[in-house]
């Protein structure tokens, strides 16, 4: 344990909250964060025990790939309480790949808020910094498609790597409990997912009034994210206020909200997330509220546009838990990146596209 928290302090220190202007990517610079991730895969696996490994590698088309969760519950996969120094190093260096140095903050703050959960209910079996499981679905290549995913309780990354060159990250799924750490001590006012609440009330604030009477479309905040864990997400009834409303300062805070999300994402893979986007639509995007304005209010919001689902809810523990996801309808999993790989690939020709 006193190991991994100094790990996680290190890489704390180091964390901060920057993020490289989203842009066109070109294909070098695409490859570089599905090399990275290969490499870090292959260093990681390399460094296990024949029985560890066998804990940490799937079938690409096992359907443990798909069974996603972010509650504290028992998981398939190799947690950092099996690992040893060492290896504990070369997984969170591979975790790192995944992630822009603002996206490895916020989840390695994540994954120590469990310490004081632990000190609040006086529960460290349930509450464990070492809980995190590490799973790699198929072989890392440069060439191939392959999946790996880091999960434990508020915490799932989910990435696809498709031609050794796309990179799918959906389902992403962050959450705090507490949102904000209102406990005596060194964490003392830490709000982890502090910037997607409040560029999301600067927005609904920032609305004029009939604008924000579309955007409210319930009273009562949702008691958790909608989409919760289930494999294939669909739109949801158009809710909220269109986008195509907006005047230029509420398009820039929309801009800097869906930011925030993609940042937590190498650069490279950000700025792909923000032109599949723009090239759907921008302006098709709708911004749904419920429940109070207030900060402390219970409330939920989401942001929908014709290929993505982004949602926020913070009702729990009086409004103090909250959780975030970010879900592709058609992307999830890598799902329209493979049935091009498929159709393309003449080895694969005529398999389906799991």
């Amino acid at each position: 344990m006193e190991h991994l928290k100094t790990i996680l302090l290190t890489l704390l220190i180091a964390g901060g909250a920057i993020l490289a202007t989203a842009k066109i990517i070109d294909g070098v610079a695409r490859r570089r964060s599905a090399s990275a991730m290969a490499a870090g895969a292959q260093s990681f696996l390399a460094a296990l025990t024949p029985e560890q490994r066998a804990k940490t590698v799937f079938d690409f088309a096992d359907e443990q790939r798909y069974d996603f969760h972010f509650t504290p519950r028992p998981r398939k996969g190799l947690p950092f309480k099996e690992m040893d120094e060492k290896q504990r190093r070369l997984a969170l260096d591979f975790m790192k790949t995944g992630l822009s140095q603002r996206g490895l903050t916020k989840a390695t703050a994540i994954i120590d808020l469990e310490l004081v959960l632990r000190e609040l209910e006086k529960n460290p079996v349930r509450r464990d910094p070492e809980l995190y499981y590490f799973s790699v679905f198929g072989a890392p290549s440069t060439k191939e498609r392959w999946g790996w995913r880091v999960e434990g309780h508020h915490l799932s990354l989910n990435y696809t790597v498709v031609n050794g060159q796309f990179v799918a990250t959906t389902p992403a799924f962050m959450g705090t409990n507490p949102a904000e750490v209102r406990v005596e001590g060194p964490r003392k006012g830490l709000r982890v997912l502090g910037a997607e609440e409040d560029i999301a009330r600067e927005l609904l604030r920032a609305l004029d009034e009939k604008q924000r009477g579309e955007a409210i479309f319930e009273q009562k905040a949702f008691p958790d994210i909608i989409t919760m864990v289930v494999k294939k997400v669909d739109p949801l009834q158009p809710a909220g206020v269109a986008v195509s409303s907006f005047n230029e300062q509420q398009k820039k805070l929309l801009n800097n909200l869906l930011n925030e999300y993609a940042a937590t994402m190498p650069a490279d893979i950000a700025a792909e997330r923000m032109e599949k986007l723009r090239r759907a639509g921008m302006e098709k995007i709708r911004f749904g509220w419920a429940g109070g304005m207030e900060r402390g209010d219970p409330h939920y919001y989401r942001v929908q546009g014709p290929t993505f689902l982004i949602e926020y809810d913070n009702t729990q523990n009086d409004a103090n838990h909250a959780h975030t996801v970010w879900r592709d309808f058609d992307g999830d999993w890598g799902a329209d990146l493979l049935r091009e790989h498929y159709k393309n690939s003449s080895h694969h020709q005529g398999k389906p596209s799991k």
